[in-house]
């Protein structure tokens, strides 16, 4: 007897072994389906044959899937790129103008574009049929801002500890007032048994931490701080406008500032600016020491950690700095 019908119960009747063949097909694919296989029951050649249909099927699927989930994933890379695109000036422009700086299809444009108008993220000009960043995204925009300007205690802090057990020495995070005082916001002291604490406010001209914000400030903010008389409030410090504009230009040229006494004759202080995600200084970073250790405020060493902190906290405040 031929080999192949001692394996087929059917023997060669073609129809009878196709019949059996979606029969063993479906008892494969329940079997799958369970976790039997049932291989025994299959005429020679139809189990590989079968197994690879199967295979097929279910990679088939998968293949599916991930072109769906592709398909998805670049419909919202092409909805950020739009939304991004508005950075920095928020131009507004059209549908045609996107697809040509974007390199997408006006109709792919034209369909993201409304519903990204439809969620407030841009908006749409009747008139010109052009778009700008919506009311959602200036929103998104405030709710950034006002979470670090009541975050900043807590992000700084951190930062604040891991700098003062470095050093040796205390450290604090300073923001300026509307009066030119500086607040201290968070603070590490250092360990004793001298170590510096810190003032609920220093006045802005004996205070490195507000040098340190005033040297990267426009020019009307800073003019405005400085009206008027300075008042002497410890030997050596600052009363004359011009010396204090003089001592902001040179905080402005070498990146730190300095208090050698000034707000206090027993504690010299370096601080470095904390700025914003939009380059704005808005908080000091300090290192404060007894004057008879004055000398740590200008190690390199120490004024390089200073400056790499307060660049890790501007980060956390979404600050991009400036390639080297």
């Amino acid at each position: 007897m031929d080999p192949d019908q001692q394996c087929s119960p059917f023997g060669r009747d073609s129809r009878s072994e196709l019949r059996f063949s979606a029969h063993a097909m479906q008892c494969e694919a329940r079997s799958i389906a369970v976790g039997m296989h049932f291989p025994e029951i299959l005429p020679r050649g139809l189990e590989v044959n079968m197994r690879t249909m199967l295979k097929q099927l279910r990679n088939g699927r998968t293949e599916k899937a991930v072109e769906e989930k592709d398909l998805e994933y670049s419909s919202v890379q092409k909805a950020l790129s739009i939304v991004l695109s508005f950075i920095p000036d928020n131009k507004a422009v059209g549908n045609q103008e996107l697809s040509n700086a974007l390199g997408l299809n006006k109709s792919t444009v034209s369909r993201l574009t409304r519903v990204l108008a439809h969620y407030g993220l841009l908006q749409q000009d009747e008139k010109t049929q052009k778009y700008e960043l919506g009311r959602m995204s200036a929103l998104l925009g405030m709710a950034v801002e006002a979470s670090q300007s009541e975050r900043l205690a807590q992000i700084g802090q951190p930062f604040v500890d891991s700098l003062r057990d470095t050093v040796g020495e205390s450290v604090c995070l300073e923001i300026m007032g509307a009066t030119g005082d500086t607040w201290v916001v968070c603070s590490a002291v250092g360990p004793p048994p001298l170590s510096v604490t810190f003032p609920e406010s220093i006045s802005m001209h004996v205070s490195a931490g507000a040098k340190a914000i005033l040297a990267f400030s426009d020019h009307e903010f800073v003019e405005g701080m400085i009206k008027g008389s300075l008042s002497k409030s410890a030997d050596g410090s600052i009363a004359d406008p011009e010396v204090f504009r003089s001592r902001i230009e040179e905080a402005r040229k070498q990146g730190v500032a300095y208090d050698h006494g000034e707000a206090n004759p027993g504690v010299h202080t370096v601080s470095v600016a904390v700025f914003n995600h939009l380059k704005k200084p808005v908080a000091a970073l300090s290192i404060c020491v007894p004057a008879h250790r004055a000398a740590k405020t200008t190690d390199s060493k120490n004024l390089k950690l200073l400056k790499k902190t307060a660049t890790m906290v501007s980060g956390r405040l979404f600050y991009e700095a400036p390639k080297e």
